[in-house]
């Protein structure tokens, strides 16, 4: 049996980036008291140029646009932004953990202030859209992934301007202007180059402002973009969707949404599971030409980890398991259950079937060995025609997922808490498996296993002598650069595990399963 997916186009680690970014900043932080040390005073402004551098069941609506009835992939214009990625960082597997060297400064209406509160990963406690009671006007660029804008107080929408502009009341505020690209991956400039700017502006009230409001919202706005690498299904989760749920999951649907660079595909795609955290229709930025006037606006998404939720940064200190029950919510449909695997008292296995590279070049007898185990196996070929709910009941009714490293290892947030995960880590990529795939599937619960492809096993083997480098140390080919991990290790290699090896691996993964099963059934 063969199902179909959203295309999952494969990207390896990008640490390099942060760990780049990070000594960049660092750099830049040293000036910063190199300067204050000898005396010289610099404006706020040049200060902080130098720092930001580098459950509604209604119809779904959108507001100022029109939804074609259309799927769309965007695998060319990702496939872009890869060949242009990191081309000035070098390369590092290092740790993309967060830590206290990088700058913690917000800026509250032009000035800096310090905050106090960390969460475990030693990240300040953001202040979510909802929690301000005055007029204010701030950017937090502190966070070393994302910047968060917010205004509140008698804030409008200009699409055709691209801005959004606070009528102040207060003196307390300043008459000001920042510029912010709404994308959770900061410090990646090739990436960060596509993404449209937002302009937010502050004036002084002159009359009745309300009398140029087209629609008049009661509720705050998240603005966040659907640009970047959206297009590849862990950047539409992990730099999207997750950010999303832990930005406004605390307003209870109570909050609109703004999208820049809207893409009718992608809420054809998501639009089930935006309708889980907001119960308005979702305004298309650039394409909505009405004033629309807010009592709060934040524009850009607060992000943790990868493909992670930190509780110690969550309100009611909420975790990945509960962004997976909006998943629940957002595709929980009787008359789709039935589109779920029949269960014949083996233990359910999907074998996710890439395309173009890293594939299984021995799939066949991979089926006949997880079959002789005693699985009962289906193929599930990524298809972006295919339905999202459907893949979900497919996944969420097996007890095993199975699939080589690659972008299509995301549907693991379908797989239920307590299933077990099987990763196949080709040459070159373990530290991304791990960190992309294999970590944040621990943290939802899963039962984790990786098979690790033996140089033999690859088919880098039939291009490259036994002993050379390639083969026999890879991380020394990953420090060259990005180019070079990219062309050898992602895109020219196939695998064929060996057959003895993987039994053994499938055995641990049946035991799992069947012990899974029994607690569902007890």
């Amino acid at each position: 049996m063969r199902l179909g997916a959203e295309t999952a186009t494969s990207f390896g680690g990008r640490a390099q980036a942060v760990a780049a970014a990070k000594k960049g900043m660092q750099l830049r932080v040293v000036l910063v008291l190199v300067l204050v040390t000898v005396g010289i005073t610099t404006t706020l402004s040049s200060l902080r140029a130098m720092l930001s551098e580098p459950t509604n069941s209604s119809p779904l609506r959108i507001s100022g646009v029109v939804v074609e009835d259309i799927l769309h992939s965007s695998d060319d214009t990702i496939e872009d932004l890869q060949q242009n990625q990191l081309q000035d960082a070098s390369v590092s597997q290092g740790d993309t953990s967060h830590d206290l060297s990088w700058p913690d400064t917000t800026y509250v209406s032009g000035k800096p202030s310090k905050s106090n509160i960390y969460g475990n990963g030693g990240i300040r406690r953001p202040k979510l859209p909802g929690s301000l009671s005055t007029e204010t006007f701030f950017c937090d660029r502190s966070h070393p992934r994302t910047d968060v804008c917010t205004m509140q107080g008698d804030v409008h929408m200009d699409g055709k301007a691209a801005s959004f502009i606070l009528y102040s009341t207060s003196r307390d505020t300043p008459v000001m202007e920042e510029k912010i690209k709404p994308y959770t991956r900061k410090w990646e400039k090739s990436c960060m180059d596509t993404v449209h700017e937002v302009t937010l502006k502050s004036t002084r009230a002159v009359g009745n402002t309300s009398l140029i409001c087209d629609v008049q919202h009661s509720v705050p706005a998240i603005v966040f973009t659907t640009g970047g690498y959206t297009g590849n299904l862990y950047h539409e989760f992990n730099d999207g969707l997750v950010p999303l749920y832990i930005t406004s999951q605390h307003l209870k649907g109570e909050v609109v949404f703004i999208i820049v660079e809207f893409h009718n595909w992608w809420f054809m795609k998501y639009g089930d599971i935006v309708k889980q955290l907001s119960n308005y229709p979702v305004v298309d930025f650039e394409n909505d030409d009405r004033i629309h006037c807010f009592p709060e606006v934040t524009v850009g998404l607060h992000i943790h980890d990868e493909l992670a939720i930190d509780s110690s940064l969550m309100p009611q200190n909420q975790t990945i398991h509960d962004f997976r029950n909006v998943l629940d919510q957002a595709y929980k449909d009787d008359s789709l259950e039935s589109a779920g695997l029949p269960f014949s008292g083996k233990p359910r296995m999907v074998i996710i079937v890439r395309y173009g590279s890293r594939i299984f070049q021995n799939l066949d007898q991979i089926v006949t060995l997880a079959e002789d185990e005693g699985f009962n196996v289906t193929l599930w070929k990524p298809d972006p025609t295919t339905e999202l709910k459907k893949i979900y009941w497919t996944l969420n009714s097996s007890e095993v997922l199975m699939g080589v490293h690659g972008a299509a290892m995301t549907h693991f947030l379908f797989m239920r808490p307590g299933s077990v995960f099987v990763q196949v880590i080709p040459l070159g990529t373990k530290w991304a498996a791990e960190t992309y795939y294999g970590d944040p599937a621990k943290k939802l619960g899963l039962q984790y296993l990786e098979y690790l492809i033996k140089p033999e096993e690859s088919s880098l083997s039939d291009k490259y002598s036994k002993n050379d480098t390639v083969l026999t140390n890879p991380e020394t080919i990953i420090k060259k650069g990005w180019w070079e991990m990219k062309e050898i290790y992602l895109e020219h290699q196939d695998v064929q595990p060996s057959l003895p090896r993987l039994r053994k691996t499938l055995h641990k993964a049946k035991t799992r399963a069947i012990n899974f099963m029994k607690l569902r059934a007890g």
